[in-house]
């Protein structure tokens, strides 16, 4: 059968669902796990760093462009992910038999150089053992023997099937602590169990990245708070003269606020995401109480959730802040509009008096010329009337004046009108 082309992405994003499976753990086992966080560009720097691991123990190393790679090199598995903000390296090996799990991890089996090497920064580290439930001596004992006397959290997971214990702390070689006692836990069941405390450790922490923030920016929010009640008291009294004032220092204010909210955004988000995947990870553990420890859901509602509700808390603070400076700065744009608008009107108006005022005054002065070369020009005349009367030439020079007066006049007038409609319209 044929069928239409497959669309561009069609393959990759079938293959994502199955690109990091769980590994199969098989009891007893230990497993160490660091989390880098770097930045997007170092992608290829990891990408070459697994690549040169994977061949230096003759082992297959992982594809062009690939975030995943799971791979036996030598005495351990090394699995590598890599995602948005953060890489995962996971170093799991057989667990031999000794009172403590944690006595040799998994990650010295690795080269010590190429581990100090990874690129980021290290936001959790930690060691797993995966031992058998059979002869193992209760929590209080546990707890001093593997976890420096520290209060335990956990209990039975995956439907009884094993215990996950730890203390969330960081112990002195730098690595926080699980562990896993097996009861009846399938190979891949392990795998799975695994991942999640991991994951559960990870997004927990990715999550907290978002507290410095929010800590930080109350003290900033709380400023920018009080210099808008100022400003929008100042407001409420505030002249012509004041308005311009006021409305500089709202817009700078929007523009602090702006800033900040644009750097903290991504941060804030992507908190509210790492913890609904850390309430997600718990809730597939299926776990179950014992009686004086926490659970895991338990341990992140007293410690975790408060730490996300005053994110969740300083992000809508700095929301409503900025919702309130672009309402009073638009307030306070719309009186300058209108004060602007009526002081522009007061200039239009005198403007056309002025105009008016120099009309009258165009016409009187056109009045007044008419008058005046009328006077000149009939006194010509007159002369002229004298002369030809001197001449012999029957005329009376006071006559020849009278009547010249209004022919004059006219022809003056009717001049100057011609030459200002000319003008006029050479300007138009």
């Amino acid at each position: 059968m044929t069928l239409p082309p497959d669309h561009a992405q069609r393959f990759a994003l079938n293959d994502e669902v199955h690109a990091r499976p769980p590994e199969a753990l098989t009891t007893p086992t230990r497993a160490s796990y660091i989390a880098t966080v770097s930045h997007w560009d170092d992608r290829e720097a990891e990408w070459q760093g697994v690549c040169d691991l994977a061949r230096r123990f003759g082992a297959t190393a992982p594809f062009p462009g690939s975030n995943h790679y799971s791979g036996q090199l030598g005495p351990f598995r090394l699995v590598w992910e890599r995602h948005g903000e953060f890489s995962r390296y996971t170093f799991i090996a057989p667990l031999g038999e000794g009172d403590d799990p944690f006595a040799e991890p998994a990650i010295t089996l690795a080269p010590a150089n190429w581990v100090a090497t990874r690129p980021g920064q290290i936001i959790v580290a930690a060691h797993v053992a995966v031992v058998r439930a059979d002869g193992l001596p209760d929590a209080e004992t546990m707890s001093a023997k593997l976890f420096n006397g520290n209060a335990l959290v956990g209990g039975p997971v995956s439907d009884r099937a094993a215990v996950a214990l730890t203390d969330f702390r960081i112990h002195a070689d730098g690595f926080g602590r699980f562990l896993v006692q097996d009861r009846h836990l399938t190979p891949l069941q392990a795998g799975r169990l695994v991942q999640r405390l991991l994951e559960i450790e990870t997004y927990r922490m990715m999550a907290l990245l978002a507290l410095p923030v929010a800590r930080e920016l109350t003290p900033f929010l709380g400023a920018r708070e009080r210099e808008l009640a100022e400003v929008t008291d100042a407001l409420v009294n505030a002249d012509e003269t004041d308005e311009p004032v006021l409305l500089e220092r709202l817009t700078r204010l929007e523009a602090e606020i702006e800033s900040r909210e644009a750097a903290n955004l991504f941060r804030f988000g992507a908190a509210v995401a790492y913890h609904d995947l850390v309430q997600r990870r718990i809730s597939e553990l299926r776990e179950e109480r014992i009686q004086g420890l926490q659970t895991l859901r338990e341990f992140m509602d007293r410690r975790l959730v408060p730490a996300m509700n005053t994110c969740r808390a300083v992000a809508e603070r700095q929301q409503s802040l900025s919702g309130r400076v672009a309402r009073v700065t638009q307030l306070l744009s719309t009186r300058v509009d209108i004060t602007r608008e009526r002081q522009n009107r007061a200039v239009l108006e005198s403007m056309n008096r002025r105009a008016k005022l120099q009309l009258q005054l165009q016409s009187t002065v056109e009045g007044l010329s008419v008058a005046a070369v009328t006077y000149y020009v009939v006194g010509l005349i007159g002369y002229g009337a004298k002369g030809a009367a001197s001449a012999g030439v029957p005329v009376s020079p006071e006559i020849a004046m009278g009547v010249s007066i209004p022919i004059v006049a006219t022809l003056v007038w009717l001049g100057l009108r011609g030459f200002r409609k000319r003008v006029a319209h050479g300007e138009a």
